[in-house]
């Protein structure tokens, strides 16, 4: 069974900014979720151990949810798509400060996860589109975008938690009325389609050729982030013996660099191809985490961090542009495949990064990290091969 889809109409200035503001509104919504895990912690009563179990929940249900969100995309198109899982994803949010039992909590954690998962390859989808009907770059500029509303979305509620009148739930729910707000005025702005072509009725497809190193490539990619995130900071404490409040610091630099990267990422890739954003963004990824590694020096490391987090700022928005120009599958699955490779480099990474430090030691794991970014700039070729 197949299904015609009529032509669509070409995305203009209206769409552009509906997509900018869906990527920001995302990553302030996901983000809003990051201050009130500790908080969480202490309501359940459980340990540490219990608490990475749980967490588990989240990726779960984004790993679930993403391989069939091609199919359901194409179908009821990217506007309905989007718009359920954003409705869904600020229904958790309350439900996550307040409840206190821990079956409760991995089931909306779960569900939590599957809208995440959801809307990230729909709005992905609406990216590629609307990147390509606009004839430029424009996917750093969206992904820099998401970077900045996680940014919102954290440190607002630590603002408000941070004022000791504001209960998690308070907080939860402005987070939530604030995307619901900016959400209203984008609504009418997001695409009814989900591309040109006929796609295949099936639940999951397989990537195809290219699609699947694309893949890998934003698995290996994503695994270089997760090292960043959950693992900067035991690295500079363990082999750096650096104060808690300055360990920090080290994912500080990373996602700095990284969303300064991608907000310029755009007319960085018009002006050097993406060729050689990918080559000069994994080799200085690369570079960076060897500074981190064989640099016994903390202060000198934030400068390895800085570097990590300008060279991979890009890669991934590549990726997803190439991606959505093949014609090895439509662009809807395409970007399916290629988004849940990524997130199973988020999930299973940093637990593979812990797995070899067990063995070995941190430094080694960092520097199978260093070797995948290497990888990632010397696939430049197929990657993002030349119009």
């Amino acid at each position: 069974m197949t299904i015609a889809l009529s032509t669509p109409a070409i995305a203009g200035a209206r769409e552009q900014l509906s997509t900018r503001l869906i990527f920001f509104i995302v990553g302030m919504a996901m983000a809003a979720w990051a201050p009130l895990v500790p908080l969480a912690k202490i309501r359940l009563g459980i340990d540490d151990g219990t608490l990475g179990l749980l967490l588990l929940f989240l990726g779960l249900g984004s790993i679930v949810a993403m391989p069939i969100t091609g199919i359901i995309t194409t179908r009821i198109g990217c506007r309905r798509a989007i718009s359920s899982a954003i409705v869904v994803t600020l229904a958790c949010l309350p439900l996550l400060a307040t409840l206190n039992n821990l079956w409760a909590m991995a089931a909306t954690l779960a569900v939590f996860g599957a809208s995440i998962g959801t809307v990230d390859v729909a709005m992905n989808i609406h990216a590629v589109i609307v990147e390509r009907d606009s004839g430029k770059p424009m996917m750093s500029g969206f992904h820099g975008l998401f970077s900045v509303g996680g940014i919102f979305g954290a440190a607002g509620v630590s603002a408000l938690l941070g004022t000791g009148m504001v209960s998690p739930l308070v907080a939860a729910l402005s987070v939530g009325l604030a995307s619901l707000l900016l959400f209203i005025p984008t609504y009418t702005g997001l695409l009814t389609h989900a591309g040109e072509g006929t796609e295949q009725a099936t639940p999951f497809v397989m990537p195809k050729g290219s699609i699947l190193f694309i893949g890998v490539l934003c698995f290996l990619c994503f695994l270089l982030e997760g090292a960043m995130l959950d693992w900067s900071a035991v690295f500079l404490i363990g082999e750096r013996q650096a104060e808690i409040g300055f360990a920090g610091l080290g994912y500080a630099a990373f996602a700095i660099a990284m969303t300064i990267g991608r907000l310029t990422g755009d007319n960085i890739r018009a002006m050097l191809g993406e060729q050689r954003v990918m080559i000069i963004g994994g080799v200085l990824a690369a570079a960076g985490v060897l500074i981190i590694v064989l640099v016994p020096n903390a202060y000198i490391n934030l400068v390895g961090f800085l570097l990590v987090g300008a060279g991979a700022s890009n890669i991934v928005p590549v990726l997803f542009s190439v991606a959505g120009r093949t014609k090895a599958m439509p662009a809807a699955l395409a970007i399916t495949s290629v988004t849940t490779l990524g997130y199973l480099g988020i999930l299973a990474g940093p637990a593979a990064i812990g797995f070899v430090a067990h063995l070995t030691d941190l430094r080694i794991a960092f520097l199978l990290v260093a070797l995948g970014s290497l990888v990632i700039a010397a696939s430049y070729k197929v990657a993002a091969p030349k119009p």
